[in-house]
């Protein structure tokens, strides 16, 4: 088992998920100057939101606004919880799903590599997992730091209050989207259990439909026109 998982297919699409996940990534978070992210240019709008906050009068608005965003933050931990619970059910009882893989397959595995394929699943959600929680704690240091912001913009504290309020927002919604993207990766790496070309071609799509959605979609061009004008 231990030689199968180390050499052939099965190595190449476990190498090449890892190797996915880490890179959509860093591209995201590092793209060319010319193409712009969705995650990169959000993080300047998080910069002009903080500025106009700094401004504004009444600011119960900004207040809800970073409220909503840990509340999406909390549901996603949650979710990522239970579905970890749920594999680990799986885990301590993989002969259902080795039984009816062998009759798909016609292919005998032991039940401790399904463990390990279904372990890979919880990688990525424990990960998420804690990117959720972490996001959600610098969320609430940005609400903090936001509140500390006095309502005299030429109060000389203000601008770099808001500066810092600025920076720990796109710090949290770079850590939720890690969060999400692990996600999508457990989502992926439950092809696994199909066999490693399935686990390839899962690894492919999850690639091209996070890199979709950061530099090619439509949403992504109506960002981009704000940024332009």
């Amino acid at each position: 088992m231990l030689m199968r998982l180390a050499s052939g297919p099965d190595a190449i699409a476990l190498a090449l998920i890892f190797l996915g996940w880490a890179g959509i990534g860093w591209w995201i978070e590092h793209p060319g100057a010319k193409r712009l992210s969705v995650t990169v240019m959000m993080a300047d709008y998080r910069r002009e939101w903080m500025q106009e906050f700094l401004a504004r009068e009444v600011r119960i608005f900004d207040a809800q606004i970073v409220a909503t965003l840990r509340q999406g933050t909390t549901w996603f931990a949650s979710t990522c919880l239970l579905a970890i619970g749920g594999v680990l059910a799986m885990v301590s009882n993989t002969g259902v799903i080795a039984s009816l893989a062998r009759d798909l397959t016609q292919e005998e595995t032991s039940e401790l590599f399904w463990q390990i394929k279904l372990m890979l699943v919880v990688f990525f959600l424990t990960h998420g997992f804690l990117k959720f929680v972490w996001a959600n704690r610098v969320f609430g240091y940005c609400a903090v730091m936001m509140a500390s912001v006095p309502n005299d913009p030429a109060d000389p504290r203000a601008e770099t209050r808001a500066k810092q309020a600025a920076e720990l927002n796109i710090r949290a919604a770079w850590n939720f989207n890690r969060g999400l993207r692990s996600m999508y990766f457990a989502l992926g790496a439950l092809a696994w259990l199909l066999g490693a070309w399935a686990l390839i071609a899962a690894t492919c799509s999850v690639v091209w439909l996070l890199w979709s959605r950061e530099f090619a979609s439509l949403p992504r061009n109506i960002i981009a026109e704000g940024e332009t004008k």
